[in-house]
């Protein structure tokens, strides 16, 4: 699935995304960093309400593909500022974590 597909499909808005054409494949579901950075597969949608700093860290180093905050979760000012400096794609859904999933696997 292409990004601007994800972005469509969970009606998000965009906080940042470098390449809508690119492919995302799969997701990961997380709110505990350490177990992001453990299991989520590169090129993933993470799913995730976690919104400061550390979320682009950890985004960056497991290469997720994009990373969804749910249930109308804003990422602060510094999520934003790391997201764009490091091209990192992210963007905000106001749809719970479980609907958000949903709504990709169909």
């Amino acid at each position: 699935m292409k990004l601007k597909d994800v972005i469509a499909a969970l009606d998000a808005e965009v906080v940042y995304a470098e390449d809508t054409e690119k492919e995302i494949s799969g997701g990961y579901c997380g709110d505990f960093l350490s177990f992001v950075m453990a299991n989520a597969p590169a090129g993933c949608a993470w799913f995730t309400v976690m919104s400061n700093h550390n979320v682009a860290a950890v985004a960056a180093l497991t290469e997720v593909g994009v990373t969804i905050l749910c249930e109308g979760v804003e990422p602060d000012d510094q999520l934003k500022a790391k997201a764009v400096g490091r091209g990192l794609d992210l963007i905000v859904t106001a749809k719970p974590v479980y609907e958000a999933v949903k709504a990709l696997a169909l």
